[in-house]
């Protein structure tokens, strides 16, 4: 095994998080960018989009493809540095670093969150400040089921996976219409519930 310094130095060279992925397991990047080609055309079109938890912004390029304004934030300044340095004068986006869970920035159109649920365990808290972005939220998540499979360091930081029913039950409360989807790897899942291995919940006010 190559040893840590290594892969961090490499890391910094080619550009974040996503090129460490791209070291350790080329696969997730494609399973990554399914994920936001559903939210890139479940909100094609709108005027303006906000990313909650973007990281270093390698996925947000995708969405702005297919939304006229878009705004990623994320609570950690590195990240929000290493988007920022790969800014694109084709697809532009507003990064900045911001905690949701200070309060909504409201005025936005829709608003998405991808791998961000999972790690907070105050829920409703987050899921009022999304509905304070904006009336149309996508959260995506890894499912309950699918953590029987995931690897340990993975494990640590997820403290609050749900079932589909649950997401579901969850987003209720704060959006009238609540449509939920399922993926696995790239492929959206239309099968038995437990089967899936991440959720895609999306409310409407």
């Amino acid at each position: 095994m190559r040893p840590m310094t290594e892969i961090v130095a490499e890391q910094h060279m080619l550009g974040g998080m996503r090129a460490e992925t791209w070291e350790r397991d080329p696969r997730h990047v494609a399973f990554m960018s399914a994920r936001y080609m559903f939210v890139a055309k479940m909100l094609e079109g709108k005027r303006s989009v906000l990313e909650v938890g973007c990281g270093d912004g390698f996925g947000a390029r995708i969405v702005r493809q297919h939304v006229q304004n878009l705004t990623g934030i994320d609570l950690d300044p590195v990240s929000i540095r290493e988007a920022m340095k790969n800014y694109s004068a084709t697809w532009p986006v507003k990064f900045l670093v911001y905690d949701i869970m200070d309060g909504a920035l409201p005025g936005f159109d829709a608003v998405y969150c991808l791998d961000v649920f999972e790690h907070i365990e105050d829920e409703h808290s987050l899921l009022g400040n999304l509905r304070g972005c904006a009336p149309v939220c996508i959260i995506g998540t890894p499912s309950l089921e699918s953590q029987a499979y995931a690897c340990e360091g993975s494990k640590a930081g997820h403290v609050n996976c749900v079932t589909k029913g649950q997401l579901r039950e969850r987003m209720q409360r704060h959006w009238k219409h609540v449509f939920m989807f399922g993926m696995n790897d790239s492929t959206l899942h239309t099968g038995h519930d437990g089967m899936t291995h991440y959720l895609l919940g999306m409310g409407c006010a």
